[in-house]
């Protein structure tokens, strides 16, 4: 491990010269100081989403930051998941009595920047001349409104089509050659579809969660947009366009069509459902993150040989890519320079390729630097886990473009659209229905948001 340069005072306040990374990275940050406050021990709050063993892991970043140096001690609070971490921080608000660095997901990105409770990490890059040239640009550009990079992308995953390799050969289909298109799911699906004597299915071909994120996902992979004002980003959305722009109707259309044919399974609206499933053997394909495959092989147990491959195209003349999912860390505006440019080094820390390898290594995210990737760790976790190269290949054939939309109200819309797209499935409503609804929802959703936050 290469020695971590740390500043030995706090001078007038805290230096800004505790280096984020090692080697070439040191470059990237400068010996600038804040002044006006007294040298002292500063105490950093971070709340996040990690559960489990993502947050054993996490736990261990951030020992290794606090062993790092002795100027800064950062405690990590898990607030539940993504959803009970916002909400918390919403009533945090009212009191002031939330944490200096937050974990958000990135549907809570909007929020953040609206809350105006947040100091823009960029802040901090302009002031110092922070090099983000090694960080992931897909994964900038998903922060970056205004020209202004508001976040630290930090754990961010894509969605990618798992398969069966075993089944695929017994079907007669090349282990080495997934889907391209919904069209060649539907075909194949038929082909690895398995029922017993009595005629039950005992393998579906394929089967996707209910999941909204997939919903964005196929609108992204169109090239269509899922709200007005660009997707939210050249301003506020006011109205979702996926009902009305012909992406959303070809979307559930696809869908419904896949599931009705009895050839795909429908395994309801919780992912680690459909996950079971296809680890259980009984769906040969499915849509699932990135960040499940180190979950998915485990769970798999070499029963068959597990394959990934691209989100599948909606249309084969589709051009999009896909956008990124997971969560950003943000520095909160607590009124504290000192506790703000404490929370600026924790995040360079934390984006730092060695620091960066370990998280990949450990929980299957990609890393947000890509000089990670010439570090043992990422190589190391390459050669054991040969799967995840489509993953990082699926991401840099994406563009910045493919970065997706911004929405206040986005747990509220996704809730709205899995709701509808669940009832469309039980045949309660059409494609067309399903959208018009869900829009529904979200719109009035949207336009209460835009009032409160004029």
């Amino acid at each position: 491990m290469k020695k971590r340069l740390v500043s030995t005072m706090l001078a007038v306040m805290i230096s800004a010269s505790i280096l984020s990374g090692c080697g070439s990275e040191a470059k990237q940050s400068s010996s600038k100081t804040v002044t006006g406050a007294k040298a002292e021990h500063i105490n950093i709050t971070f709340w996040h989403g990690m559960g489990g063993n993502l947050g054993v892991s996490l736990n261990k970043l951030v020992k290794d930051f606090n062993d790092s140096q002795k100027n800064i001690t950062v405690t990590a609070q898990f607030q539940g998941d993504y959803d009970a971490a916002l909400n918390k921080l919403k009533s945090s608000q009212l009191s002031n009595s939330g944490p200096d660095v937050m974990q958000c997901y990135d549907i809570g990105t909007r929020y953040m920047i609206d809350s105006k409770a947040i100091v823009p990490v960029q802040d901090f890059i302009d002031k110092e001349k922070y090099d983000t040239s090694t960080l992931e640009p897909n994964l900038l550009a998903y922060y970056t409104v205004d020209k202004k990079l508001n976040s630290m992308p930090f754990n961010s995953s894509t969605p990618i089509l798992y398969y069966n390799k075993t089944a695929f050969k017994a079907a007669g289909l090349d282990p080495n050659t997934p889907p391209k298109t919904l069209t060649e799911v539907e075909t194949m699906a038929k082909k690895l579809l398995k029922k017993d004597a009595s005629g039950k299915v005992i393998q579906y071909g394929y089967a996707m969660p209910i999941y909204a994120w997939f919903f964005e996902q196929f609108m992204i992979k169109q090239g269509k947009n899922y709200a007005n004002n660009g997707n939210g980003r050249t301003g506020a959305a006011t109205t979702v366009e996926y009902n009305k722009n012909g992406g959303g109707l070809t979307v559930l259309n696809e869908w419904k069509k896949l599931v009705d044919s009895g050839d795909v399974g429908n395994f309801g609206r919780k992912t680690q459902d459909t996950q079971n499933a296809f680890m259980a053997g009984n769906t040969a394909m499915y849509l699932d993150s990135t960040a499940s495959l180190s979950s998915v092989l485990t769970g798999v147990n070499k029963k068959f040989e597990v394959g990934t491959g691209f989100l599948p195209k909606v249309n084969s003349t589709d051009k999009g890519g896909v956008s990124i999912g997971g969560a950003s860390l943000w520095i909160m505006n607590k009124k504290d320079e000192a506790k703000q440019q404490a929370s600026w080094e924790f995040l360079k820390f934390m984006v730092s390729a060695k620091e960066q390898a370990y998280w990949n290594a450990n929980t299957g995210y990609f890393p947000v630097n890509k000089q990670a990737y010439n570090l043992k760790e990422v190589k190391d976790n390459l050669v054991k886990y040969p799967q995840f190269q489509t993953a990082i290949d699926q991401l840099h054939a994406s563009t910045p473009d493919s970065k997706g939309a911004l929405l206040g109200v986005f747990p509220e819309a996704r809730a709205a659209t899995e709701t509808n797209i669940e009832s469309m499935l039980g045949g309660k409503q059409t494609p067309q229905e399903a959208l018009d609804n869900a829009a529904k929802t979200a719109n009035s959703a949207i336009e209460k948001y835009n009032k409160t936050n004029k």
